[in-house]
């Protein structure tokens, strides 16, 4: 096996970050938590799901429960990580009942695991030590490793809610590109439990992942689908881009970022190789505007709405990619990765930080949530809203920036 560095409790070099990066970072970093002190007490117990363009006030799910549960509760245990102020901890830790409920819902588990527990639970244990974080998350790991196709090697991405024969067609057999950045709790979980069955899973998703969903000019599929009897490959698919053989730039900032971070994780080299050709590709479809739009191709005169949260995903995916290179002695590009990273944080903080608004409870504006289902549905809030996974990787970022490596994916 080809390994980047030492296990991370051998590793000794951390770059620091250059002053007019600390200087930014931390003046994000000081409105970020002054934003989440506000916020926390009017979101409360409650999951933000997204936040309308016009009055930056957060929505919340309607039947109790959606994928981006553990967002904001992630920003809370990054604020109480940096702070150790107990008011983050303890609203984060109103949400242990509603993650208790969820694991006892079937039709709520999807590979989305690893983001709402990663983010919650193993956050929770890492910095506390509870026992009960640490059952919660075991356990969430289990539902994860129970969704692995052996046949097709691949987990299942959602689960067929048993009401429309045409929802179970489409997701019975198929894998999604977000589902990168859910592989994090089951490695935590071998780490934790010594159990050769959650690395065995997650890397060979992983390889799937590289596989089918990446392209071999390092764009990606959003999703792609398996034969559900034979479990062999079909072909690759959109949900939320513009067409199925476009490119997703959130799915993209995903690859990037997960593949970064498996690297961070296992110390193996073909991680960090793809995770830097993956970024490549999305750089040069910037061009010169930070902010990327929400598919990197898009035909003439389609509407280039902007997604801020692809930009904070991407961000925080680079300054990993460069501490890695770091890490293993390529300080030239370690450096070039790292300016990019600073650029696209600066164009978000120039452009859509909300944070220095006292009315706006959350961090970011022009999130792009899902630009076909608008187009369907009229819900113009969808093109252009605060989304609590933006705003999350939006946090993680400028903590990247400032020289952070530890957090609660490993």
């Amino acid at each position: 096996m080809d390994r980047l560095f030492p296990r991370r409790d051998d590793a000794k070099v951390s770059h620091v970050p250059a002053a007019g990066t600390a200087e930014l970072a931390t003046a994000i970093l000081e409105d970020i938590l002054s934003s989440l002190s506000r916020n926390s007490r009017i979101v409360g117990p409650r999951n933000p799901m997204v936040g309308g363009h016009k009055d930056a006030i957060w929505r919340y799910p309607d039947n109790g429960y959606f994928w981006t549960d553990s967002f904001f509760t992630g920003e809370l245990w990054l604020a109480y990580m940096i702070t150790g102020q107990s008011e983050f901890r303890n609203f984060a830790r109103m949400r242990v009942t509603h993650l208790e409920r969820l694991l006892h819902t079937p039709l709520w588990l999807s590979h989305d695991l690893g983001f709402l527990y990663s983010l919650s639970a193993v956050a929770d244990y890492k910095l506390t030590r509870s026992s009960e974080a640490r059952r919660l998350a075991l356990q969430a790991a289990d539902a994860l490793r129970a969704r692995f196709n052996w046949a097709g090697n691949y987990l299942l991405a959602w689960t067929a809610d048993g009401q429309s024969p045409e929802h179970a067609a489409k997701v019975q057999a198929k894998m999604i590109i977000d589902s990168v950045q859910n592989l994090p709790l089951l490695l935590w979980a071998h780490e934790e439990t010594g159990i050769e069955s959650y690395r065995d899973v997650a890397l060979r998703h992983a390889d799937s992942l590289a596989q089918h969903i990446v392209r071999p000019d390092f764009s990606t599929y959003h999703t792609f689908d398996f034969d559900p009897a034979t479990g062999k490959p079909v072909g690759g698919k959109t949900w939320q881009g513009r067409a199925d053989e476009s490119c997703w730039s959130r799915g993209q900032a995903w690859a990037i970022h997960g593949f970064a971070q498996l690297a961070e994780i296992t110390g193996e080299l073909r991680f960090h190789q793809l995770a830097a050709k993956l970024a490549d590709h999305a750089l040069d479809q910037l061009g010169s505007d930070p902010v990327p739009v929400w598919d990197y191709r898009l035909p003439e005169g389609a509407e280039r709405f902007k997604d801020s949260s692809a930009g904070s995903i991407t961000s925080a995916g680079l300054f990993t990619i460069a501490d890695i290179y770091q890490r293993t002695g390529d300080v030239g590009r370690a450096d070039r990765y790292r300016k990019a990273a600073l650029w696209m944080l600066q164009g978000l903080r120039e452009n859509h930080d909300l944070t220095r608004d006292l009315a706006a409870q959350g961090l970011l504006s022009g999130g792009a949530s899902d630009v076909p289902r608008a187009e369907r549905s009229g819900e113009r809030y969808l093109t252009d809203a605060m989304l609590p996974y933006g705003d999350y990787y939006y946090f993680e970022a400028v903590l990247r920036a400032l020289g952070h490596r530890e957090f609660f994916w490993h």
